[in-house]
């Protein structure tokens, strides 16, 4: 049923003189000031910040306004889109218009199916090295996000850039200290210029120049080698880099794309795991379904894509983990002309939230949506209510283009440890998702490596 109604409507939202609570939230807390105001006002919410206004829709309809029908007229808002330019440059995640659908055209060939199908034995040697690791651990406690983050920053490498990442191992600790610039500039609105000498500043100016510093590694390893040869996602940044009018500009092509793809790349699926772990260790009977469907459609060998339609439960887990977590937590854009969505009225200029997490817990579209129940998925249950209520990977044009490839590792990654391990978390308390650029594990997942 569609949500439009005639005529402008006035918008709920918290008092004027909420703001200091509403800054403290937005600062630690972003996840629960956007479920409060959703549990308190409904499915739209204006926050009036200081000099910033914050318009928040939270219905299936409302996202796919935004994010499809009239996805022409949102590009992406919040302050935040200006932080993350300043981390990832004018890449395929910030840049807008004909820049972004160069760049998408561009792009999309390294993605295609029959190139992800290709990338399973990529992801099964990464397997094997992580069951290796975690065989040498069992009985102790590990840090299984740090474990993720590792597999997916390989993965990554080998199948897009043709790459050894693994001397950039200080990519880890640069891209967190970027992140917690751009969730700064977002809270603060953009009131304390970068040229300030502050030292959360030179910190960032620091962790910048180490992504720049490792962009030129793989850039000249790779053009010392095989250049532009060959259909990986690095050869075809080289080859359109290479009808740039200058040097200066080529260079900022190279950079942003392959920052782009170095922080998303990786993260939302290291993200993704390291929830379905945890979310495993709480529910062992799902784990333990999991082991047996693993064993009985692997044995021994290593997997091939072919396997993927031989673990339905193993991506049923892997779907209802994206559903409570998804990595993509917050789709911000800003309006450039004046619009309406729902009846309420959008100015031109407004930042605009539509949140994954909030949908994917919607009490209109899911039956007791904070619990894990990865049977919601399975291929003989109702289908979800409105196509909207469910957008890990989010929606329309923008739609993310690494969908494939983060479904086929997450689910062989999965079936592979599972079959042999199983994880008791061991933290002291229970995991606190933070609201980064993705949906992280505060901190990391502390768990004890036990055979399965």
């Amino acid at each position: 049923m569609s949500l439009v109604r005639t005529g402008p409507r006035s918008y709920p939202g918290p008092p004027p003189w909420a703001t200091p609570g509403l800054l403290r939230k937005l600062w630690g807390d972003r996840l629960r000031l956007l479920s409060d105001a959703a549990d308190e006002y409904g499915d739209v919410v204006r926050f009036a910040m200081g000099p910033k206004t914050l318009y928040f829709f939270n219905h299936p309809d409302h996202a796919r306004h935004v994010l499809t029908d009239n996805a022409a007229n949102y590009h992406k808002g919040l302050g935040l889109a200006e932080a993350r330019r300043r981390i990832l440059g004018d890449g395929l995640l910030t840049s807008e218009g004909e820049t972004w659908r160069g760049q998408r055209r561009v792009i999309s060939p390294a993605f295609r199916r029959e190139r992800i199908a290709g990338f399973a034995g990529v992801v099964a040697e990464a397997g094997v090295k992580l069951t290796g690791r975690l065989e040498a651990r069992t009985g102790d406690v590990v840090d299984l996000a740090g474990e993720m983050t590792a597999l997916t920053m390989d993965v990554l490498g080998r199948t897009l850039l043709d790459a050894d990442l693994s001397p950039l191992s200080f990519l880890g600790s640069a891209f967190e200290t970027a992140q917690e610039q751009a969730m700064f500039e977002m809270v603060t609105l953009g009131a304390l210029p970068l040229w300030l000498p502050l030292p959360r500043h030179r910190r960032f100016r620091a962790a910048r120049r180490q992504i720049e510093d490792a962009v030129r590694t793989l850039v000249s390893t790779r053009e010392r080698g095989a250049g532009t040869e060959g259909s990986d996602l690095m050869a075809m940044l080289l080859r359109a880099a290479d009808s740039e009018p200058s040097a200066g500009a080529r260079w900022n092509l190279l950079r942003d794309q392959i920052v782009t793809m170095l922080l998303a790349g990786h993260e939302t699926t290291a993200s993704t795991l390291s929830w379905a772990w945890y979310l495993l260790s709480q529910h062992p009977e799902a784990a333990e379904r999991m082991r047996a469907e693993a064993v009985a459609a692997l044995g021994d060998r290593t997997p091939g894509h072919a396997d993927l339609t031989g673990l339905p439960y193993t991506t049923m887990v892997i779907q209802e983990t994206m559903r409570l977590y998804p990595a993509v937590w917050g789709l911000p854009r800003r309006a450039l002309a004046t619009d309406e969505i729902g009846g309420y009225p959008v100015p031109a200029g407004a930042d605009v939230m539509i949140s994954p997490y909030t949908l994917h817990r919607h009490r209109d579209f899911w039956t007791e949506p904070d619990q894990f129940r990865p049977e919601r998925f399975a291929a003989d249950a109702p289908p979800v209510a409105h196509r909207y209520a469910y957008i890990p990977f989010g929606a329309g044009p923008r739609v993310c283009v690494g969908s494939h490839l983060g479904m086929l590792e997450a689910t062989l990654i999965a079936a592979m440890v599972a079959r042999r391990f199983r994880f008791e978390f061991a933290g002291p308390a229970e995991p606190v998702p933070e609201a980064m650029l993705s949906l992280r594990v505060r901190g990391g997942l502390p768990v004890r490596v036990l055979a399965a």
